[in-house]
Protein backbone atom coordinates (compact mmCIF):
# COMPACT_ATOMS: atom_id res chain seq x y z
CA UNK A 1 0.00 0.00 0.00
CA UNK A 2 1.35 3.31 -0.43
CA UNK A 3 0.46 6.63 0.30
CA UNK A 4 -1.28 7.64 -2.34
CA UNK A 5 -4.23 4.33 -1.19
CA UNK A 6 -5.22 7.00 1.92
CA UNK A 7 -5.43 10.37 3.15
CA UNK A 8 -5.78 11.53 6.76
CA UNK A 9 -7.59 14.74 8.57
CA UNK A 10 -11.05 15.22 8.45
CA UNK A 11 -10.93 18.20 6.25
CA UNK A 12 -8.78 16.24 4.05
CA UNK A 13 -11.66 13.67 3.94
CA UNK A 14 -14.55 15.78 3.77
CA UNK A 15 -13.30 17.45 0.88
CA UNK A 16 -12.10 13.99 -0.81
CA UNK A 17 -15.93 12.73 -0.46
CA UNK A 18 -17.45 16.40 -1.62
CA UNK A 19 -15.13 15.91 -4.99
CA UNK A 20 -16.39 12.42 -5.56
CA UNK A 21 -13.30 10.28 -4.39
CA UNK A 22 -14.26 6.46 -3.79
CA UNK A 23 -13.76 5.56 -0.05
CA UNK A 24 -12.44 1.70 0.07
CA UNK A 25 -12.23 2.26 3.82
CA UNK A 26 -12.97 4.39 6.47
CA UNK A 27 -11.55 4.31 10.04
CA UNK A 28 -12.43 6.58 13.27
CA UNK A 29 -10.88 7.03 16.51
CA UNK A 30 -13.41 5.92 19.52
CA UNK A 31 -14.36 8.82 21.14
CA UNK A 32 -13.90 11.48 18.35
CA UNK A 33 -15.87 14.51 19.13
CA UNK A 34 -15.88 18.16 17.78
CA UNK A 35 -17.81 20.04 14.82
CA UNK A 36 -15.31 18.92 12.76
CA UNK A 37 -16.60 15.57 13.22
CA UNK A 38 -20.36 16.31 13.08
CA UNK A 39 -19.72 17.79 9.70
CA UNK A 40 -18.22 14.64 8.43
CA UNK A 41 -20.69 11.99 10.04
CA UNK A 42 -23.32 13.93 8.05
CA UNK A 43 -21.88 13.57 4.88
CA UNK A 44 -21.04 9.86 5.62
CA UNK A 45 -24.51 9.24 6.35
CA UNK A 46 -25.74 11.41 3.13
CA UNK A 47 -23.67 9.38 1.14
CA UNK A 48 -24.24 6.03 2.73
CA UNK A 49 -20.34 5.40 3.17
CA UNK A 50 -19.79 2.91 5.89
CA UNK A 51 -17.17 3.34 8.47
CA UNK A 52 -15.65 1.45 11.60
CA UNK A 53 -14.48 2.95 15.12
CA UNK A 54 -10.91 1.86 16.02
CA UNK A 55 -8.79 2.37 19.06
CA UNK A 56 -5.99 5.91 18.22
CA UNK A 57 -2.77 2.83 18.26
CA UNK A 58 -4.65 1.18 14.79
CA UNK A 59 -4.95 4.79 13.17
CA UNK A 60 -1.23 5.30 14.50
CA UNK A 61 -0.12 1.98 12.99
CA UNK A 62 -0.79 3.34 9.60
CA UNK A 63 0.47 7.25 10.19
CA UNK A 64 2.26 9.27 12.96
CA UNK A 65 1.38 12.20 11.33
CA UNK A 66 -1.60 14.16 12.76
CA UNK A 67 -4.38 12.25 11.79
CA UNK A 68 -6.71 14.29 13.78
CA UNK A 69 -8.69 10.68 14.58
CA UNK A 70 -9.73 9.85 10.54
CA UNK A 71 -8.06 7.19 8.14
CA UNK A 72 -9.65 7.13 5.33
CA UNK A 73 -8.33 4.59 2.17
CA UNK A 74 -9.39 5.37 -1.20
CA UNK A 75 -9.87 3.08 -4.45
CA UNK A 76 -8.49 4.45 -7.42
CA UNK A 77 -11.46 2.77 -9.35
CA UNK A 78 -15.00 3.74 -9.56
CA UNK A 79 -17.40 1.30 -7.96
CA UNK A 80 -20.90 0.60 -9.79
CA UNK A 81 -23.74 -1.54 -8.35
CA UNK A 82 -25.22 -4.48 -10.07
CA UNK A 83 -28.21 -3.37 -10.00
CA UNK A 84 -27.52 -0.55 -12.23
CA UNK A 85 -25.29 -2.38 -14.17
CA UNK A 86 -27.56 -5.82 -15.12
CA UNK A 87 -30.01 -4.02 -17.84
CA UNK A 88 -27.05 -2.10 -19.38
CA UNK A 89 -25.65 -5.85 -19.96
CA UNK A 90 -28.91 -6.98 -21.52
CA UNK A 91 -29.80 -3.96 -23.55
CA UNK A 92 -26.29 -4.45 -25.29
CA UNK A 93 -27.58 -7.68 -26.30
CA UNK A 94 -25.03 -9.57 -24.40
CA UNK A 95 -25.52 -13.04 -22.23
CA UNK A 96 -24.37 -12.21 -18.56
CA UNK A 97 -21.29 -14.16 -17.66
CA UNK A 98 -20.47 -12.60 -13.93
CA UNK A 99 -17.50 -13.68 -11.34
CA UNK A 100 -18.53 -12.87 -7.65
CA UNK A 101 -15.33 -12.89 -4.66
CA UNK A 102 -16.49 -14.29 -1.31
CA UNK A 103 -13.61 -12.90 1.00
CA UNK A 104 -10.25 -12.90 -1.49
CA UNK A 105 -8.31 -11.01 1.09
CA UNK A 106 -5.47 -11.57 -0.62
CA UNK A 107 -4.52 -7.79 -3.06
CA UNK A 108 -2.41 -10.05 -5.70
CA UNK A 109 -4.99 -12.76 -6.19
CA UNK A 110 -7.30 -10.22 -6.42
CA UNK A 111 -5.38 -8.43 -9.14
CA UNK A 112 -4.77 -11.69 -11.27
CA UNK A 113 -8.23 -12.88 -11.04
CA UNK A 114 -9.36 -9.34 -12.31
CA UNK A 115 -6.52 -9.73 -15.15
CA UNK A 116 -7.99 -13.00 -15.98
CA UNK A 117 -11.24 -11.55 -16.08
CA UNK A 118 -10.84 -8.97 -18.04
CA UNK A 119 -9.27 -11.32 -20.44
CA UNK A 120 -12.15 -13.49 -21.17
CA UNK A 121 -14.78 -10.91 -21.31
CA UNK A 122 -16.01 -11.32 -18.02
CA UNK A 123 -19.07 -8.90 -17.99
CA UNK A 124 -18.37 -7.61 -13.82
CA UNK A 125 -16.63 -8.69 -11.01
CA UNK A 126 -18.98 -8.46 -7.85
CA UNK A 127 -17.18 -8.26 -4.05
CA UNK A 128 -18.90 -7.69 -0.68
CA UNK A 129 -18.40 -4.18 1.30
CA UNK A 130 -16.74 -5.52 3.93
CA UNK A 131 -13.99 -8.71 4.32
CA UNK A 132 -12.67 -8.10 0.56
CA UNK A 133 -9.13 -7.66 -0.52
CA UNK A 134 -9.07 -3.45 -0.88
CA UNK A 135 -8.50 -2.23 -4.55
CA UNK A 136 -5.51 -0.39 -4.22
CA UNK A 137 -2.75 0.68 -6.44
CA UNK A 138 -0.70 -2.89 -5.70
CA UNK A 139 -4.05 -4.87 -6.98
CA UNK A 140 -4.43 -1.99 -9.89
CA UNK A 141 -0.52 -3.11 -10.94
CA UNK A 142 -0.91 -6.97 -10.67
CA UNK A 143 -3.87 -6.76 -12.48
CA UNK A 144 -1.98 -5.00 -15.46
CA UNK A 145 -4.53 -2.09 -15.88
CA UNK A 146 -7.40 -4.92 -16.12
CA UNK A 147 -9.44 -3.13 -12.68
CA UNK A 148 -9.73 0.22 -14.65
CA UNK A 149 -11.43 -1.97 -17.37
CA UNK A 150 -13.63 -4.39 -15.69
CA UNK A 151 -16.70 -3.10 -13.49
CA UNK A 152 -16.11 -3.77 -10.14
CA UNK A 153 -19.78 -3.97 -8.26
CA UNK A 154 -19.15 -3.44 -4.17
CA UNK A 155 -22.50 -5.40 -2.85
CA UNK A 156 -23.56 -4.77 1.24
CA UNK A 157 -25.22 -7.76 1.23
CA UNK A 158 -23.80 -10.78 -0.88
CA UNK A 159 -26.85 -13.05 -0.33
CA UNK A 160 -28.92 -10.41 -1.80
CA UNK A 161 -27.36 -9.96 -4.90
CA UNK A 162 -27.35 -13.75 -5.10
CA UNK A 163 -31.28 -13.69 -4.99
CA UNK A 164 -31.92 -10.35 -7.26
CA UNK A 165 -29.18 -12.41 -9.87
CA UNK A 166 -31.33 -15.37 -9.25
CA UNK A 167 -34.08 -13.34 -9.93
CA UNK A 168 -33.28 -11.47 -13.29
CA UNK A 169 -32.47 -15.38 -14.63
CA UNK A 170 -28.89 -16.15 -14.03
CA UNK A 171 -27.67 -19.46 -12.99
CA UNK A 172 -25.73 -19.37 -10.09
CA UNK A 173 -22.69 -21.72 -10.27
CA UNK A 174 -20.91 -22.16 -6.61
CA UNK A 175 -17.30 -23.25 -7.61
CA UNK A 176 -16.33 -25.58 -4.58
CA UNK A 177 -14.36 -28.71 -4.39
CA UNK A 178 -17.35 -30.93 -2.27
CA UNK A 179 -19.27 -31.52 -4.99
CA UNK A 180 -19.27 -34.42 -7.29
CA UNK A 181 -19.87 -32.94 -10.18
CA UNK A 182 -17.42 -31.10 -12.74
CA UNK A 183 -17.41 -27.57 -14.64
CA UNK A 184 -17.54 -29.23 -18.03
CA UNK A 185 -21.32 -30.66 -16.99
CA UNK A 186 -22.04 -27.17 -16.30
CA UNK A 187 -24.16 -25.15 -19.68
CA UNK A 188 -21.83 -21.75 -19.58
CA UNK A 189 -24.07 -20.70 -22.36
CA UNK A 190 -26.89 -19.51 -19.87
CA UNK A 191 -26.60 -15.99 -18.13
CA UNK A 192 -24.21 -16.97 -15.36
CA UNK A 193 -22.69 -16.00 -12.38
CA UNK A 194 -19.68 -17.68 -10.72
CA UNK A 195 -19.12 -17.36 -7.21
CA UNK A 196 -15.22 -18.04 -6.09
CA UNK A 197 -14.17 -18.40 -2.58
CA UNK A 198 -11.57 -18.13 -0.43
CA UNK A 199 -8.66 -19.90 -0.29
CA UNK A 200 -9.09 -20.77 3.77
CA UNK A 201 -12.69 -22.42 3.85
CA UNK A 202 -14.27 -21.67 0.17
CA UNK A 203 -17.57 -20.34 -0.21
CA UNK A 204 -20.02 -19.64 2.34
CA UNK A 205 -22.63 -22.32 3.36
CA UNK A 206 -25.33 -19.66 2.92
CA UNK A 207 -24.00 -18.83 -0.73
CA UNK A 208 -23.92 -22.52 -1.62
CA UNK A 209 -27.63 -22.96 -0.87
CA UNK A 210 -28.65 -20.52 -2.86
CA UNK A 211 -26.57 -21.75 -6.10
CA UNK A 212 -28.17 -23.26 -8.91
CA UNK A 213 -25.60 -25.77 -9.16
CA UNK A 214 -22.03 -26.77 -7.63
CA UNK A 215 -19.14 -27.89 -9.87
CA UNK A 216 -15.40 -28.62 -9.05
CA UNK A 217 -12.43 -28.23 -11.52
CA UNK A 218 -10.98 -32.43 -12.00
CA UNK A 219 -7.82 -33.14 -10.11
CA UNK A 220 -5.38 -35.84 -10.82
CA UNK A 221 -2.53 -34.79 -8.29
CA UNK A 222 -2.37 -34.89 -4.58
CA UNK A 223 -2.50 -31.42 -3.35
CA UNK A 224 -5.84 -30.76 -2.48
CA UNK A 225 -6.27 -27.17 -4.08
CA UNK A 226 -5.60 -24.86 -6.94
CA UNK A 227 -4.56 -21.29 -5.86
CA UNK A 228 -7.95 -19.31 -6.64
CA UNK A 229 -6.60 -17.51 -8.72
CA UNK A 230 -5.15 -20.09 -10.69
CA UNK A 231 -8.89 -22.00 -10.49
CA UNK A 232 -10.75 -19.30 -11.53
CA UNK A 233 -8.92 -18.58 -14.74
CA UNK A 234 -9.60 -22.37 -15.22
CA UNK A 235 -12.97 -22.14 -15.01
CA UNK A 236 -13.57 -18.52 -16.96
CA UNK A 237 -11.63 -20.97 -19.64
CA UNK A 238 -14.37 -23.44 -19.65
CA UNK A 239 -17.21 -20.74 -19.82
CA UNK A 240 -15.71 -19.20 -22.89
CA UNK A 241 -15.02 -22.64 -24.54
CA UNK A 242 -18.45 -23.35 -24.55
CA UNK A 243 -19.86 -19.37 -25.63
CA UNK A 244 -17.57 -19.80 -28.72
CA UNK A 245 -18.69 -23.22 -29.57
CA UNK A 246 -22.12 -21.83 -28.97
CA UNK A 247 -21.88 -18.94 -31.56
Amino acid sequence: MTDKDFIFGIRAVIEAIDSGKEVNKLMVQKGLQGDLWKELHSLLKANDIPYQFVPIEKLNRVTRKNHQGVVCFLSPVTYHTIEQLLPTIYEAGKTPALLMLDRITDVRNFGAIARTAECMGIDAIIIPEKGSALITSDAVKTSAGALHRIPVCRAHNLKNTIEYLTECGLQIVACTEKTDNVIYNVNFALPTLIIMGSEEDGISGEYIKRSTVCAKIPMRGHIASFNVSVATGVILYELVRQRDLSI
